[in-house]
């Protein structure tokens, strides 16, 4: 297989193509190309029909590139055309997540978490929330109205049970200072409230699969 250099221009689609590129898609291989540059060569006939790799050539020609390198996989039958470009598809599919050394990796970037094919707040609430992360990126993408309610009801749980902690230690605060504290909670909580998902650090949310909106916990 002959590894070259090719003009963007002189390459061309299939007639037809098992993967579907959605927008998210593009705009994220378009992340990474900006970030790493081509780091995985596109692969064509003889003929110049690219058979792996036809999102990441509309990702280089959205983002002004002219060449790409490319393997030139000449000599195969139309049905051996078809087969590689189900197999290529497939093969990558199957791989799974070490979500262990993921965790690890996603703690020891120490919040550089610019990463292209995920949400950088999402991470940051991952890693924040240790004891869920694993959890929350295998089902990344794939969470429903039932799930996202789940979640809700075990973060509504989760603030009750420390509020109830704080408790105690308030009721050791001498009475006459309870009044300023109370009327300092509630001012704070207020302007918490106002300030809205966006201004407070504590504040989760999820992305909706359907409509891609933030839903805030």
């Amino acid at each position: 297989m002959e590894v070259t250099i090719k003009k963007l221009s002189d390459l061309k689609h299939p007639e037809k193509n098992v993967r579907i590129h959605s927008e998210q898609q593009i705009r994220e291989l378009k992340r990474s190309l900006e970030k790493f540059g081509q780091t995985r060569a596109l692969v064509i006939d003889e003929n110049n029909i690219i058979l792996i790799g036809n999102g990441l050539y509309e990702a280089m020609v959205s983002l002004g590139y002219q060449e790409a390198t490319v393997y030139v996989k000449a000599g195969l039958s139309e049905n051996d055309k078809k087969k590689l470009m189900i197999a290529d598809n497939k093969t990558y599919a199957l791989g799974i997540d070490n979500l262990e050394t993921l965790n690890e990796f996603l703690e020891e970037l120490q919040g550089d978490l610019d990463i292209p094919g995920y949400d950088e707040e999402i991470l940051q609430q991952m890693v924040a929330d240790a004891d869920e992360v694993t959890e929350k990126l295998s089902e990344y993408g794939t969470l429903d109205d039932s799930e996202i309610q789940k979640i809700k009801e075990a973060n509504e749980k989760r603030e009750q049970k420390i509020a109830s902690e704080e408790t105690p230690a308030d009721s050791s605060v001498n009475s006459s200072e309870k009044p300023n504290s109370i009327i300092e909670q509630t001012a704070n909580e207020q302007t918490a409230t106002e300030a809205g998902p966006e201004k407070t650090e504590t504040q989760r949310f999820v992305i909706c699969p359907k409509c891609g909106e933030k839903i805030w916990l």
